[in-house]
């Protein structure tokens, strides 16, 4: 917003420097009709920009504490702006232009006005001398030369009203060619880009009876590989346990990470200033090395990355639903195997756990009671020997509490099932019972987690997007239309993309993870712009006194789109939520631009001047505050352009204002022109009547 707080200013000051270069009055009475000159469009445009702005503080969801400082600050930013334009700057020109102005005037050959001179009779009299003076382009100046020869060939002959609506409708396929970019993936549409973080995390997934030790084994031959990388600087392993807890891993649940099945190795980088790769390069290039070992284990390994904004369960979530848990979990496990047949998808995991073999021991009760042991003291039994209990607790004079005698079966011999069941168990009339006597031994599965959203069933499949477009959204469409053509495990799935399926009595799949977030902020966004885009037109309404005229201001606000989306493409940048921000804030900046010049053709009809000639000055006048503010506003795009966050906002800035900074200046005032045209050779202004009221 640094180039935006500067426009207010420029606008002013440019405004008093060309009254000046018009000569006949001094410095002190030039400033008050200078001002005045553009003071009502000056504020009717910062308020236009504050419109477009800050309905996006009302932006809700997660991204709502990301997005609100942006146009809170931004508005009372640009509220300080133009008191100071209106205020500071004038009391500045006054003191530090008086003596550069006097002598450029004087030594342009125009009268030199004192400041002590200016009377009220001089002042009334050169009025009404100098009012078409002030509303023209100085004669012979090369913008004027330049815009009569530009806009000629649109105002006369008669081909002129053809030309200009050929130009307008080169204009509207212009518009289209930009979007049709998104379409044909030259720009690349996510919600924000990943930041250029210090660190990222590698989590590991074991198959289901796999040991601590065979998982912190793998832990370690990752760590071999991440060692090798120049830019990491250290690392740390969980194996068993969950790695200190982070916000992303607070959504990811990692906190919860606490079996023998269950790895984290957590990867420290070096700082910003001393590696040339962003951190998602390098996790991208040490992904496929990690991901070989890990196939070794058999194991479900994830590269995770610190997200720049919101967190989710993963960028890539396809939530399974039916009424049938078991055939859920089918569904969801072909569904894994889709994922994984997806080239460009990295990371798949499931919440169908695999099937995991246990031994479960059956007590014989009527075997048990003739013999005389009753169900918990061979219960009781087993616990000793697996478990263990404290048979007694030692004093040795040394500890300050006593030591507790645990006994219980060797390592060894409680893997043996069949030193197990030799044990032996004292019956109630004191004889030694062998388990085996009085259980069997059955095979099972061990029970598996249903998991539940919102009270209903579901399975879920993850993964990420690590293709050419290297956005979950191209991944996760790339699936939606595989879908729509194919089954899964023999059943047809319905899909869901903004809410969960009313019911479960038909299997269906509900898309979530980036997109989820993507939508609701789109989706936010684009209604705070719709919003904007009203307040806008209210208020051109309340200054011209037109429903005509504002939409002609208006116009050129898609033109922005002919510069953004091109830009993007030029630089490889994808199209986030930051850009969208900035295509929110061309609007205000654009109609600003266009408001100057309708204001000035407006000033130079009542002042007397053939409409044809009022278009033409209209532009070369205003061309020179319009394209410096334009070019403060990007440069202070530039500033935030190599920002991997904010690259997107600044891309729209510098290319959006570029280029619809241009073309506002040939299609505003042809447009206007008609506008007025079709009404004849008296047409009426807006606003007249108030003008003919004051009068």
């Amino acid at each position: 917003s640094i180039g935006i707080l500067v426009d207010d200013a420029i606008v002013v000051v440019e405004n008093i420097h060309r009254h000046m270069a018009l000569g006949g009055r001094s410095l002190r009475q030039a400033i008050p009709e200078a001002v005045s000159e553009v003071g009502g469009p000056t504020i009717l445009a910062t308020l236009t920009v504050i419109a477009a702005l800050l309905p996006m503080a009302f932006v809700s969801g997660l991204m709502g504490p990301y997005m609100r400082p942006i146009p809170i600050n931004a508005s009372a930013g640009m509220l300080l702006s133009l008191a100071v334009a209106l205020v500071v700057t004038p009391w500045l020109a006054l003191r530090l232009l008086r003596h550069h102005r006097q002598g450029a005037a004087h030594d342009a050959g125009h009268p030199r006005v004192e400041d002590g001179d200016d009377q009220p009779g001089n002042a009334q009299g050169a009025a009404h001398d100098t009012a078409a003076q002030h509303a023209a382009a100085p004669r012979g100046s090369r913008l004027l030369g330049f815009f009569q020869r530009l806009m000629s060939p649109f105002l006369d002959g008669e081909r002129a009203t053809r030309r200009r609506r050929l130009l307008f409708a080169t204009m509207g396929v212009l518009v289209l060619a930009a979007v049709g970019l998104v379409v044909v993936k030259a720009v690349i549409l996510k919600m924000l880009p990943f930041d250029n973080k210090s660190e990222f995390q590698v989590v590991v997934d074991m198959p289901e009876g796999t040991t601590l030790e065979t998982t912190n084994a793998l832990l370690g031959r990752l760590a071999q590989v991440v060692a090798k990388v120049p830019e990491v600087k250290a690392y740390q392993g969980y194996a068993g346990t969950a790695s200190p807890i982070t916000f992303n891993g607070l959504v990811r649940q990692y906190y919860l990470r606490s079996g023998p099945i269950e790895g984290d190795l957590q990867v420290e980088l070096v700082g910003k200033d001393e590696r040339s790769r962003q951190s998602h390069a390098i996790a991208r290039a040490v992904r496929p090395a990690l991901q070989k070992i890990a196939k070794t284990y058999g194991a479900s390994l994830k590269v995770v990355e610190v997200p720049p904004g919101p967190p989710v369960l993963a960028p890539i979530v396809a939530e399974v639903y039916g009424p049938n848990y078991g055939t859920v979990r089918k569904i969801a496990t072909g569904l894994e195997k889709d994922f994984k047949a997806n080239k460009d998808i990295v990371d798949v995991d499931t919440s169908v756990e695999a099937n995991s073999p246990r031994d479960v021991v059956v007590v014989d009760r009527e075997r048990a009671a003739r013999l005389g042991l009753s169900q918990a003291t061979i219960a009781r039994a087993l616990h000793t020997a697996l478990s263990g209990d404290d048979a007694t607790y030692l004093m040795d004079g040394h500890a300050r509490y006593a030591v507790p005698v645990r006994l219980r079966l060797s390592a060894a011999d409680q893997a043996s099932l069949s030193q197990l069941l030799a044990l032996r168990v004292r019956s109630d009339n004191g004889a030694l019972v062998p388990l085996s006597e009085v259980v069997k031994v059955r095979k099972a599965n061990w029970e598996k987690a249903i998991y539940h959203k919102d009270l209903l069933p579901y399975a879920y499949v993850t993964g990420d997007d690590a293709g050419a477009a290297d956005s979950p959204l191209y991944g996760m469409f790339s699936l939606v239309g595989k879908l729509d053509h194919a089954t899964v495990s023999g059943h047809h799935l319905g899909q869901y993309f903004i809410h969960q399926p009313p019911d479960t009595a038909h299997y269906a799949v509900k898309w979530d993870g980036e997109w989820q977030i993507t939508y609701e902020t789109f989706r936010d966004m684009g209604l705070a712009y719709s919003v904007g885009l009203l307040l806008i037109y209210l208020l051109v309404v309340g200054q011209f006194r037109s429903y005509v005229v504002p939409l002609i201001i208006m116009a050129p606000i898609p033109l922005t789109v002919i510069g953004v989306m091109p830009g993007h493409a030029l630089l490889g940048a994808q199209y986030t939520a930051t850009s969208m921000i900035g295509m929110i804030a061309l609007a205000g900046i654009i109609v600003r631009n266009s408001i100057l010049l309708i204001d000035f053709i407006n000033h130079a009809l009542t002042a007397g001047r053939p409409l044809r000639d009022a278009v033409i000055d209209a532009a070369a006048v205003r061309a020179k505050p319009i394209l410096l503010t334009g070019v403060a506003a990007m440069l202070g795009g530039f500033f935030i352009l190599d920002d991997p966050i904010f690259q997107g906002l600044a891309v729209s800035l510098i290319f959006g204002v570029l280029v619809s900074t241009v073309l506002t200046l040939l299609v505003i005032p042809l447009l206007y022109y008609a506008y007025l045209h079709r009404q004849g050779e008296h047409p009426r202004l807006p606003g007249a009547v108030i003008e003919e009221e004051t009068t």
